[in-house]
């Protein structure tokens, strides 16, 4: 997939002006290219040294600071060289152009990650955390990431393959020794460390789909009649006037989207034309078709009611029809007069006006979608880990039920390995070349 035998360039901090820029060099001759760029014979081991780089003319390019991490004690477990110069795009480019000259390759989306992981300095999981912990958002997103990048997962995987391995080479240790009768593990011992194994696999698949919508986002949509107070309601949320607000009934005709964070969660804000049986134009009639397909696609319906005026036929229809959906029900307008007890239906009071009460809805939120975080689990996240790890779950248990019910222990062995083949699929021990090109060149360019 990619050479890891030459020496590869790429900067490292994102396009765009800053004080600060960062190009880096991985491979066999990360340090002597940057030892000629800079006119220097060597570089101390992790200590920041002054330099100016200079062209292939002898032009001055930058002044700089260059740390050399030698290997195996590096990122990626080569020698690499980190070069922090001025912020400049151009600049950065320079220096970029010069280390080619010198005999380096520009690098490739995800390559420094890439020779990370088959060096050894860290896993699939963990490589794969490393693309999420860019790709964050907001803090749980990012804590989730971290979590995994330090191991979190990868330990408990670690743990089960070892007790699964441990499993298999007693079983294999039998059948070695068939007609002298040795049985190096019971089939007590034997349920036992499945039963185990599947105990724990349950409780971390029954965290994965929370992991994933942390990972991915959820989708939030606001529905209700004309002038419930949904726009209103809808830029409160978003912390800015997105939609547009009015008293006349039916402003909002068309799809009005927002990405915010709720309590460190990923939320598309969808606000939407208001329903009624009788639309005023053939815009408004769109808008309405429009709002009732974003019902259903919603992780989480936010229907808004207007405290302030009584329930009419459409609301009802409505509080109907959403039923069966993850929903938070809000009565608006809680700075006016009610007009019918919200307890009735189990609504939040709430004012886009004063704020009284968003901070409630945005708990309730987060609640209704079933994704409140949780740091105590090693969440899964990532749809391959879960959908691998279902597989795993599905083998050890035929591989219990087997010893169980005192099927032959050839049997039990090949569901044992079929697990440990997915454990192995997990964490990049035996992974195909194709799956590791689709999640590496989703990287930026210098990570």
């Amino acid at each position: 997939m990619f050479s890891t035998e030459d020496t590869i360039v790429a900067i490292a901090t994102p396009p765009g002006r800053g004080a600060l820029g960062v190009v880096r060099l991985s491979g066999p001759a990360a340090a002597s290219i940057a030892a000629r760029l800079a006119k220097r014979p060597a570089f101390e081991p992790r200590h920041a040294t002054l330099a100016r780089l200079v062209d292939g003319a002898g032009a001055p390019i930058d002044d700089t600071i260059l740390t050399f991490f030698p290997a195996p004690h590096s990122y990626t477990g080569e020698d690499v060289v980190e070069i922090s110069a001025h912020g400049s795009g151009v600049v950065l480019q320079a220096i970029v152009n010069a280390a080619m000259r010198e005999g380096a390759r520009l690098a490739n989306p995800g390559e420094f990650t890439f020779r990370a992981y088959v060096n050894g300095r860290i896993d699939l999981v963990q490589a794969e955390a490393v693309g999420d912990l860019i790709d964050a958002v907001t803090p749980l997103q990012a804590r989730v990431a971290f979590d995994q990048l330090q191991g979190t997962l990868s330990t408990k995987l670690a743990s089960m393959e070892a007790t699964l391995v441990d499993v298999i080479a007693k079983l294999e240790a039998s059948l070695d020794f068939p007609d002298e009768g040795y049985h190096f593990i019971t089939t007590a011992e034997t349920e036992r460390e499945l039963s185990t194994i599947v105990s724990t696999l349950d409780a971390l698949l029954a965290d994965a789909e929370r992991g994933r919508l942390i990972r991915q986002g959820l989708t939030a949509v606001v529905v209700g009649r004309p002038n419930a107070g949904k726009s209103s309601l809808f830029n409160r949320l978003a912390g800015s006037d997105r939609a547009i607000v009015t008293e006349i009934p039916g402003t909002t005709r068309d799809l009005v989207t927002e990405r915010v964070d709720v309590h460190g969660i990923p939320f598309t804000l969808v606000d939407t034309a208001g329903i009624r049986d009788r639309a005023t134009d053939a815009i408004e009639e769109e808008g309405i078709a429009r709002a009732r397909q974003a019902r259903t696609v919603a992780d989480v319906l936010i229907v808004v009611l207007d405290g302030s005026a009584a329930l009419t036929a459409a609301d009802r229809e409505l509080l109907s029809s959403t039923a069966g959906q993850a929903r938070v029900i809000v009565a608006s307008k809680a700075d006016l007069p009610w007009c019918w007890p919200v307890e009735e239906h189990g609504a939040l009071r709430v004012s886009s006006l004063t704020d009284a009460g968003v901070d409630g809805l945005r708990t309730a939120i987060v609640r209704a979608a079933g994704v409140e975080p949780s740091r105590d689990t090693a969440a899964i996240v990532n749809i391959r880990h879960a959908a691998l790890l279902r597989e795993a779950r599905h083998a050890a248990a035929r591989a219990h039920d087997a010893a169980s019910n005192g099927v032959a222990e050839e049997f039990v062995l090949a569901d044992l390995h079929e697990a440990r083949g997915c454990f192995d699929d997990v964490t990049g021990a035996r992974t195909p070349e194709d799956v590791l090109r689709v999640i590496f060149e989703r990287f930026c360019i210098g990570k």
